[in-house]
């Protein structure tokens, strides 16, 4: 056993329990029933049956593990791409977002994710593998080289695809921030500051996102079996880090999980804590 292996089992094993508390917060918080919290909920799921998929790798329990990895991480970035549709949504249909966008349509919609990256993750069992033909392995083992290089194209694309929403969430807080200014010029500080914070977060949401995802992708591109181990352990390792990060951007962040931690551990509520409510367009 290699000291990557190990290293992969206990970043898997932190990763499940970090992203296991957040579910329990939620589940057992009935206040945290809106859409934003069910997206949240997925991406913990996702990130937790990852942690779940590394740690089953190392018993070598391989076209299973394979399977639960690709379904577990395809539904990880998926969730982190509905989070950034609904953050979207909620600032360009301000008026109708909280009617449109209903707990049971969120539901239906996590639904048909999961059930297409499950999808995905039955694909090493039903013949994406390269059990029979080792020449054919990827960095990705026991996919195929080909299907490594789709999967990894796929991702790219829908990196590309939240950098753009992103993009426009900014264009669309500062036009807010602005009439806001106008409208108000005493808080025009005051709004400045929270644009500002606004921004920094989506530059740690897509700078994490990057620098854990983008490097593996693209190696997973050029590189097969035939490349040095170390690599695909060194670039690899990174990026299952971002299922440990993802609870920390998303959900400790966020102020209503913070108090049911709260109440949870110590049962009381720090004084600090803003009264202000939160919606899924606060970045």
């Amino acid at each position: 056993v290699s000291p990557w292996d190990i290293a992969l089992c206990a970043t898997g094993t932190a990763v499940a329990g970090e992203n296991a508390l957040v579910l329990a917060v939620l589940f057992y918080t009935p206040s945290l029933r809106a859409p934003m919290f069910l997206l949240i909920g997925s991406l913990a799921l996702a990130d937790l049956l990852a942690g779940l998929g590394l740690v089953a790798n190392f018993a070598a329990a391989e076209l299973a593990a394979a399977g639960l990895l690709l379904a577990a991480f395809s539904a990880s970035v998926c969730s982190l791409l509905a989070i950034t549709v609904d953050r979207y949504l909620s600032l360009y249909n301000a008026l109708t977002y909280h009617s449109e966008r209903t707990l049971g349509f969120t539901c239906a919609m996590v639904l048909l994710m999961w059930l297409l990256c499950l999808g995905v993750g039955l694909l090493p069992l039903l013949g994406w593998n390269c059990l029979r033909d080792q020449s054919a392995c990827s960095i990705l083992r026991p996919v195929t080289k080909d299907n490594a290089a789709v999967l990894a194209v796929t991702f790219l694309l829908l990196f590309a695809l939240m950098m753009q929403l992103y993009l426009q969430i900014c264009k669309i807080a500062f036009r807010h921030a602005q009439q806001i200014a106008v409208q108000h010029q005493f808080i025009a500080t005051a709004q400045a500051t929270s644009t500002r914070k606004g921004l920094s977060t989506l530059s740690l949401i897509l700078g994490t996102f990057a620098l854990c995802w983008i490097p593996f992708a693209i190696y997973s591109l050029v590189a097969d079996s035939s490349y040095p181990a170390v690599y695909t352990y060194s670039l690899a390792l990174p990026a299952t880090c971002n299922s440990l990060i993802n609870p920390i951007i998303y959900a400790f962040r966020n102020p209503d999980i913070q108090k049911s931690l709260w109440l949870a551990c110590c049962g009381c509520i720090p004084s600090t804590f803003s009264s202000r409510p939160r919606t899924s367009s606060d970045v």
